[in-house]
């Protein structure tokens, strides 16, 4: 696990360190291949360069984010910002229903939209997964 990663579980408060210590837990044996940093001071987890899920404290609640969640199989997860991304909230670690992040990160494997080349091709285009 990079140091970044784990000094950012540190500073959390005790109402996320619970439920981000599930998530990463979750995320780490469900992608064990995936690159992963502290991204725009979120641990961020990548494929080939390419964000596909994080996590991050939020001022109420901890935030589940997936960049091309609004494309994936499985639902449950709402709508976040104006491109492909959603996201699911938790409070509570008992919130959080592992089966189902489980089958978001699978996923988050196979349907990507291409965040890392988003300039150079002028906007989202499909990656993996998605006909575009």
């Amino acid at each position: 696990m990079p140091d970044d990663i784990l000094d950012y579980h540190a500073r959390l408060d005790a109402e996320a360190r619970p439920v981000c210590d599930l998530l990463l837990a979750i995320v780490e044996r469900e992608l064990p291949d995936a690159d992963r940093k502290i991204w725009h001071a979120h641990p961020v987890w990548f494929f080939d360069g390419n964000p596909v899920v994080g996590y991050d404290r939020l001022k109420a609640s901890v935030r589940l984010l997936f960049w091309s969640g609004q494309s994936f199989r499985v639902p449950g997860l709402s709508p976040e910002g104006t491109f492909r991304a959603a996201e699911a909230r938790y409070t509570a670690p008992d919130q959080v229903d592992a089966e189902a992040v489980r089958r978001w990160l699978a996923d988050a494997r196979d349907i990507q939209w291409n965040y890392r080349d988003i300039r150079r091709n002028g906007g989202l285009r499909p990656l993996r997964g998605l006909d575009g």
